[in-house]
């Protein structure tokens, strides 16, 4: 019987399926991707209004957990830190890009943007750091997959979007991009542009058929993210950002925590080996709650 690969049915997240499929069936394994539909997937308004945790990875995580399928394929960005009984991450694949990029109307930088300029992003990540670097730009909620929110662009909603360079550069919608943005204006969400492969615990076959796609570095710079929005208690509408990145031997993780409106910023890089992921995770997490990063976090929306 094939292995089940269970991934939503965007056209995003079937790519990411279809990548990890491919690169399974090279190795002599045959697979079928079992599409579920999530809470997130739903025409509900914006996702604030229906909870952040979990709202596009519950329903596969539940499949999992039912047998109905052996792998789920999450965009890491999206899968809670929060540990579920009986569920592993088992693997990591290498890392796509991890930033955001502006996509404009009329192909104009952020820096150029008219004064007022409407800006389309559902995340309150991008909404507190565009709002860091220009308090005069107006952040207006947008939902729905790449496709639709470009749509929008394209019909006047909107001055420019901000959106994840990985999900346009799979989509094939590079060319759109009009800027990519400098991390020191806008760092990615802990996870971004990496792919988690989670399995059952007590399925040591498919664990070991998906750790042959695990990217020791990626794996241990997405550990450190995620270690330090689990000990934040950052939810994903919380204004949490986070990087790390693996160079000759040392992980460098750097963190950063904004309330809502963009006024305050707080912001915490460290250093360890990629062994001490964790640690290292928590390290920034204690560093920026020491700077004040609870109240901002606890005033988010989520909290």
């Amino acid at each position: 019987m094939p292995l089940q690969i269970g991934t939503r049915a965007s056209a995003l997240a079937r790519w990411q399926a279809e990548w990890v499929a491919a690169r399974l069936r090279r190795r002599g394994t045959e697979v079928e991707l079992v599409p579920i539909a999530t809470t997130g997937d739903r025409p509900s308004g914006a996702i604030g209004a229906i909870g952040s945790q979990g709202v596009f990875t519950k329903e596969i995580q539940h499949a999992l957990l039912e047998g109905r399928i052996d792998l789920a394929v999450h965009s890491l960005k999206d899968l809670p830190t929060a540990a579920i009984e009986g569920l592993t991450l088992a693997a990591a694949p290498e890392r796509g890009p991890s930033g955001d990029v502006l996509v404009s109307a009329d192909g104009a930088r952020l820096d150029e943007l008219p004064r007022g300029a409407r800006i389309g992003t559902g995340s309150p990540r991008r909404r507190a750091q565009l709002l860091h670097f220009r308090d005069d730009l107006i952040i207006d909620n947008v939902r729905g997959n790449v496709e639709t929110r470009l749509r929008k662009l394209r019909h006047g909603d909107f001055d420019a979007l901000v959106l994840a360079e990985a999900g346009l550069q799979r989509l094939g919608l590079a060319e759109q991009i009009t800027q990519k943005l400098p991390v020191d204006i806008m760092l990615p969400a802990p996870g971004q542009g990496a792919l988690g492969l989670e399995t059952r615990t007590e399925d040591a076959s498919t664990r070991r058929l998906v750790a042959a796609l695990d990217h020791p570095d990626t794996h241990a710079a997405v550990s450190a993210e995620r270690t330090m929005l689990m000990a934040l208690q950052g939810g994903c509408l919380a204004p949490v950002a986070a990087l790390g990145r693996v160079e000759d031997g040392r992980l460098t993780l750097v963190g950063r925590v904004l309330d809502c409106q963009g006024s305050r910023m707080l912001e915490s890089t460290v250093h360890a080996p990629p062994a001490e992921a964790k640690a290292l995770g928590r390290r920034v997490a204690e560093a920026l709650s020491a700077q004040g990063a609870g109240e901002l976090i606890h005033a988010a929306p989520d909290s």
